[in-house]
């Protein structure tokens, strides 16, 4: 798996680059980016977030920040975390496919990365990893059997990801590997398991505070016969400078369709409100303060017991051995 993880931000750096050697110098000049100082426009920020269940992530909100902890000419690094309340799933409506998940437990993520512009300040490039933490607490089956001994467990994972920011377009390589206790039992019937997730997307500036993008991504858990290639799509708009909404959707064999939303309102930031105006309108400026995405831990559960031969279904009304 790291294999693969490697392999493939090797593919999105080998991409990015040939983008950047043709990128035009002077359209950078032109929108006036080089007169501009990092370390006054590149401030810590703190601020809410939301999301809207997706697949296998939660109904969440919390708070973060981002802190810059060292600015240069042209780089930054920078810390950036938040915890999130987790609330429970939709009635019927199972994030993770057949046990609902109930609210009141918390959710955490770490980054720490370095971003960098190249010498015409027409691309930002940046690499950031860190940990994340979810605990997820079982409710009822959103299956109709019934289960008892319902748990709290947690999951962890630790996340990778290359990104590369242009003023029209973007790329963005990740990678979600679950460490410690991947696989849980979480009632009488039950077990989930943390996903490893592994995509690229692609962006694309529709205005300087609107973006649509697209991806691909290959998701796995043998436990819960999770093997396979996933899509999504998303539409961003930034209403004004530090709050951002957007809207999701995704398509895989194992969650089928799945819509969300999101909302992240952030304070701080560019030292003045005319700074704010302009940055907004650079989104390679813009992006070297931006919150990093993909932070969830993904979770999909499966009820199963693997037999001398062949891995078969439990019918409905037997529960999995202990």
């Amino acid at each position: 798996m790291l294999r693969r993880l490697s392999a493939g931000l090797l593919a999105t750096a080998a991409f990015v680059a040939p983008l950047a050697a043709t990128a035009q110098e002077g359209s950078a000049d032109d929108l006036g980016v080089m007169s501009i100082s990092l370390a006054h426009v590149v401030k810590p920020t703190i601020g809410f977030q939301g999301a809207l269940q997706g697949a296998g992530t939660p109904n969440q909100a919390g708070i973060g920040g981002f802190l810059p902890l060292s600015v240069g000419e042209n780089s930054v690094w920078f810390l950036d975390a938040l915890v999130n309340a987790n609330f429970g799933d939709r009635e019927g409506y199972s994030s993770i496919i057949n046990t609902d998940v109930v609210g009141g437990t918390v959710s955490t993520s770490t980054r720490v990365g370095y971003r960098w512009l190249n010498s015409g300040r027409s691309w930002m490039f940046g690499l950031n990893g860190g940990y994340d933490s979810r605990s997820l607490k079982s409710g009822d089956a959103d299956t109709g059997v019934n289960v008892t001994n319902k748990k709290t467990v947690g999951f962890q994972q630790i996340a990778l990801n290359a990104e590369a920011v242009a003023n029209s377009w973007t790329l963005n390589g990740y990678g979600l590997i679950p460490v410690g206790d991947v696989e849980q039992k979480l009632n009488s019937v039950y077990q989930g398991g943390a996903l490893n997730t592994y995509g690229l997307d692609a962006g694309y500036f529709i205005t300087p505070v609107l973006k649509a993008s697209a991806g691909y991504y290959y998701q796995h858990r043998d436990q819960e016969e999770v093997d396979g290639s996933g899509v999504r799509g998303r539409l961003a708009y930034e209403m004004t400078s530090g709050v951002t909404a957007g809207v999701n959707i995704s398509y895989d064999e194992a969650f089928d369709i799945r819509v969300s939303a999101d909302l992240k309102v952030r304070f701080g930031g560019a030292s003045t409100t005319a700074q704010r105006k302009e940055i907004q309108q650079l989104p390679v400026i813009n992006a070297l303060a931006s919150m990093p995405s993909n932070r969830s831990v993904r979770v999909h559960d499966f009820k199963f017991r693997k037999h001398e031969r062949n891995p078969t279904q439990v019918p409905m009304s037997e529960p999995l051995d202990d």
